[in-house]
């Protein structure tokens, strides 16, 4: 197929973003001499104000970096824990049966802050000053609407007005959607910034400690932290459970929370290491789809052909199935890695996959059985909760929404001249999900709404645990070389539609722009990981690009094919480092925001 964009090329840095001005800003940094981790962070943050529908800094941002100093990738923890005091204990007393996926009590410690300070602090060139000044122009001098976020506040006016209130004061000024083009301005998320900003500077006129560890420490332990927890433990809000929470959340949860640096995991494929962020992200499911399609010739199936995708969806099927029953925090939980990508385990899965489509949810036995709790029984039971709240239809009180989750996620890359890498998935701090804290401009985030309540499974809910996100960045090397970069936003589907461009460029030789640009499908048979958590037996979305002999053979292999606009399936972008050290970059044209941006 002919491309949408032209592969970019480059040899001093390329960046990506799922907005253009947030990949501008991270161009300006690189320009200005900073590395990929200054860049990354810039980039980053610019995001959080530019895309509040899709993230925010009130979220989790889970990041990939190779250092090119230490040749040596290492996953950041951008997922912040849950609070001390939520417990299932606590849901049990309070007739909590399902977590919320909206309002404060799925709130968890915002994570993305942190996630650069300790990013900054251990490899950046900048100071916060530098890192956070594109972000603090786009807030205090605004930027133009654009027609997403207009659609979005269009589609949510009554509740901004009605159940968020300072959200509709922030986002609905003179109790208007602002028009399309129309300059629009957050000054309270830049006062915030400049908090943080003040903080470095008095931190480095006294010496005390690092500038950037005070700006970092405003956020967790000063006046910031003080101004969110005051509006969100003392402002009870209704939520998707029918009831009216505050947040759990306390002083000690924040200051005590850090980012922190783990090992990445890897699997080895087409002589190139794929590296992902842990089991406390559905990061792992990308490597156990490539061990189970080791084992076929994909180049001879043919690119999307009905056989390719038939085989794509069906070892989505295991590999999910195995999410559901197996990942969690591994402070927590015990995550049998190892044996869910052993050739051995492989081979045995792989002899499930028939001609026609599975049906049933198929995690795997390691020697003692498939696990209850990731049976059909909890698939039935989670789609009856949900079909009954649908029931309720127009007559439902307004809290009774099927999908209390409203936001989406957003991605960046960084690759700046030296090989340093960045892959960063900022995504929760939805405006759509919880209300914006007045005078600070963003939003708690919800992801605790993924924790589940049977204490006998993994990712069950737990003090201080961190909820398994579907956030879920890329990072490739080659010969222990930085290599790649990628992602996108879109839940459940992330792991689906990157490993189809992984595999467009791999197996199939497309360039960067190209393998981003072809038709996807994905899986939506296991249960999602948001609030109702529905799930859909064999069905698989595709867009309508793909050829209509190759949908109408899916259906007859027993696939239940639902077509979406032939544009619709992320946004997926990544970079690209030759062995020559150019950079290739590309990013999806889908939604009209996402760029690239090449030196």
């Amino acid at each position: 197929m002919s491309t949408t964009r032209p592969t970019l090329l480059g040899t001093r840095g390329i960046v990506t973003a799922g907005h253009y001005l947030a990949t501008s800003a991270g161009m300006r940094i690189l320009q200005q001499g900073g590395n990929a981790f200054d860049a990354g962070a810039a980039t980053c943050i610019c995001l959080n104000l530019l895309e509040p529908q899709n993230n925010g800094i009130g979220g989790e941002a889970p990041t990939l970096v190779y250092s090119a100093k230490e040749q040596r990738v290492f996953a950041l923890s951008g997922q912040g824990w849950s609070p001390r005091a939520f417990t299932i204990d606590w849901c049990r007393e309070n007739n909590i049966d399902l977590i919320p996926g909206d309002g404060f009590l799925p709130a968890c410690v915002p994570a993305t802050l942190d996630t650069w300070a300790f990013a900054l602090a251990r490899w950046g060139t900048m100071s916060m000053e530098q890192v956070l000044a594109p972000a603090i122009e786009l807030a205090e001098g605004g930027f133009p609407m654009y027609a997403s976020l207009h659609t979005h506040l269009h589609l949510n006016t009554q509740k901004y007005t009605e159940r968020y209130p300072s959200t509709g004061q922030l986002y609905l000024p003179n109790h208007r959607v602002p028009a399309v083009g129309e300059v629009w301005r957050n000054r309270d998320f830049g006062a915030m910034l400049r908090m943080m900003v003040s903080a470095e500077r008095g931190a480095r006129s006294r010496g005390r400690v690092t500038g950037i560890e005070a700006a970092r420490n405003v956020f967790y332990e000063g006046e910031i932290a003080a101004r969110i927890l005051d509006f969100a433990r003392t402002h009870p809000l209704i939520d998707a459970s029918g009831r009216a929470h505050t947040a759990l959340l306390d002083a000690s949860d924040f200051a005590e929370w850090h980012a922190q640096t783990e090992d990445s995991l890897t699997y080895d494929y087409a002589e190139m290491t794929v590296h992902k962020c842990g089991p406390w992200t559905q990061g792992p499911v990308f490597l156990q789809q490539l061990a189970l399609l080791s084992g076929y010739d994909l180049a001879a199936m043919g690119h999307n052909s009905a056989e390719y995708l038939h085989t794509l969806m069906e070892v989505a099927k295991l590999a999910f199935a195995d999410r559901e029953a197996r990942y969690g925090d591994p402070q927590f939980d015990e995550v049998p890695l190892g044996r869910l990508l052993s050739a051995e385990y492989n081979d045995a899965r792989r002899a499930l996959i028939e001609r026609t489509a599975s049906a049933t949810m198929r995690p795997g036995d390691l020697r003692n059985g498939a696990p209850v709790y990731a049976s059909e029984f909890d698939v039935q039971a989670n789609n009856r909760r949900a079909l009954a709240m649908s029931a309720e239809g127009a007559s439902a009180p307004a809290y009774r929404i099927k999908h209390a989750h409203l936001g989406d996620t957003t991605h960046c890359d960084v690759i700046d001249r030296a090989g340093n890498m960045i892959a960063c998935t900022p995504s929760g701090g939805w405006i759509g999900t919880s209300p914006v804290i007045p005078g600070l401009g963003f939003s708690l985030g919800t992801r605790g709404q993924m924790f589940y309540l049977n204490p006998q499974r993994p990712n069950a809910l737990a003090p201080h645990k961190r909820p398994r996100a579907t956030l879920t960045p890329t990072l490739v090397t080659r010969n222990g070389a930085p290599h790649m970069v990628f992602g996108t936003p879109g839940g459940d589907a992330q792991d689906q539609w990157t490993l189809q461009m992984f595999l467009n460029m791999v197996v199939f030789g497309m360039p960067v722009q190209q393998a981003i640009d072809e038709p996807t499908v994905h899986s939506v048979h296991f249960p999602s990981s948001f609030y109702p958590r529905e799930s859909f037996p064999a069905r698989l979305e595709a867009e309508d690009r793909i050829p209509a002999a190759v949908l109408d053979d899916l259906r007859a292999r027993g696939h239940d094919v639902s077509v979406v606009d032939g544009w619709s399936n992320g946004k997926c972008m990544g970079i690209v480092r030759d062995d020559a050290a150019v950079l290739h970059g590309g990013a999806s044209s889908r939604g009209e925001l996402a760029y690239a941006m090449a030196l």
